[in-house]
């Protein structure tokens, strides 16, 4: 079954429209059939038309002291098409609904609160239930919000965790989400994070394609790779399995010489982020996600204008 049958098939089979827009076809110079669809490089619309990546950041960034309307209206003013909240958020729907009307803005992901609290990958069944359920909500939330991915960590090992618990774990209580995912038509993307898990692209790779789900995929963020590899590697391997893209900065030099968590104190374009081989990597596989969200340190409106000048220097080279 190729990949345009097999979610024109899940569309039949759970009655999800949202599904079947997600298998439209785009050429790739990378000979690699992925069943991954909506974001990952499947949904440009036009053949042959040039994607774009729009603007995000997490609402957590904008540290002014004003209301929800204002906050997002800034946003806006300084070049932002979209804001990623925490989810499930703890905002009244009803509030951020009326202030995206009012402002503008757009709510393209939600990153979920409780994977590291409650990890999927946990040995007990019952906090792995509690994260599943946080993040069935999430996905109800982000549709509504007019978004189509939630942000999930997908395990945690630790010195209580085995790798391979945590790979054993963390599939299954994935394959538990994809009902949600289907139901709801909105993507399920997992982050590369520092949590000593799916290190390698090669196993990343791996751990999607055993799920083998077009709603399953990844948020890759591109400034977490710096610790240990190459941002371009990872992306022509895990390909159209990409969904969105975090950004942000890391410097090894401020790591080996002042501590670990130094490394991302350096602004946008000031570290060892290779931005113009990075966004050729992603022009290589025909990414159509369509946002980059940055995550880096926020402040007042002045440093986050800053911020969204670097976003646009950035995306230039896309």
């Amino acid at each position: 079954m190729n990949k345009r049958e097999f979610i024109k098939s899940a569309a039949v089979i759970t009655g999800v429209a949202a599904v079947t827009p997600l298998s439209a076809t785009v050429k790739s110079n990378l000979a690699e059939p992925v069943p991954y669809g909506k974001g990952s490089a499947i949904e440009s619309g036009v053949a042959g038309q040039k994607a774009t990546l729009k603007k995000s950041l997490g609402y957590g960034m904008i540290k002014e002291e004003l209301p929800l309307v204002d906050k997002l209206k800034l946003a806006v003013d300084i070049g932002f098409h979209g804001v990623e909240l925490n989810a499930p958020v703890d905002i009244p729907m009803t509030e951020l609904l009326d202030a995206k009307e009012k402002s503008g803005i757009e709510f393209p992901t939600v990153c979920n609160r409780d994977h590291w609290g409650s990890p999927l990958s946990d040995p007990d069944p019952t906090i792995r239930k509690k994260c599943i359920d946080s993040i069935a909500l999430s996905l109800k939330q982000v549709k509504e919000l007019g978004g189509d991915t939630v942000l999930v960590v997908p395990g945690v090992v630790n010195e209580k965790v085995s790798y391979e618990q945590a790979y054993i774990n963390s599939q299954q209580a994935i394959r538990e989400l994809i009902p949600y995912a289907e139901e709801t038509g909105m993507q399920i993307g997992l982050e590369n994070v520092w949590s000593n898990f799916l290190i390698s692209p090669v196993e990343a790779k791996r751990y999607v394609d055993e799920i083998n789900h077009p709603l399953v995929g990844w948020y890759f963020d591109v400034g977490n790779i710096l610790r240990y590899g190459w941002p371009e590697h990872w992306i022509r391997t895990l390909n159209r399995r990409i969904m969105k893209l975090h950004a942000k900065e890391f410097s090894r030099e401020r790591m080996n010489s002042k501590g670990l968590w130094e490394g991302f104190n350096v602004e946008l374009m000031q570290g060892d982020c290779n931005w113009p081989v990075v966004m050729q990597a992603l022009r290589e596989v025909n990414h159509t996600g369509g946002w980059l969200t940055v995550e880096v340190p926020g402040g007042d409106r002045n440093h986050l204008k800053k911020i969204s000048e670097q976003m646009d220097q950035i995306i230039a080279y896309f």
